[in-house]
């Protein structure tokens, strides 16, 4: 099992570093995305508890509404913004 902050960082770094797209899939409805360059095990943790979602064939991931929420928390923890 991988520790929560190394999780919490890679969250934190894949939201400062993504971008909001309008989705290919579902039009007019717009995603998160990340670039994928973490560490599958990382990854993969914050799939199952409904942060991320990862299209295996895809060098990008989405983050979840759950996701966009917690690394907002993280940031202003963080940052204290």
């Amino acid at each position: 099992m991988i520790n929560q902050r190394l999780k919490d960082l890679n969250l934190l770094l894949l939201y400062l570093s993504g971008w909001e797209e309008e989705s290919q899939k579902h039009p007019g409805e717009m995603i998160f995305r990340a670039w994928r360059g973490y560490l599958f095990e990382v990854l993969h943790e914050l799939e199952e508890e409904g942060l991320v979602y990862q299209h295996h064939q895809m060098n990008t991931i989405i983050l979840t509404n759950k996701g966009i929420c917690r690394a907002k928390v993280l940031n202003k923890k963080i940052f204290k913004e």
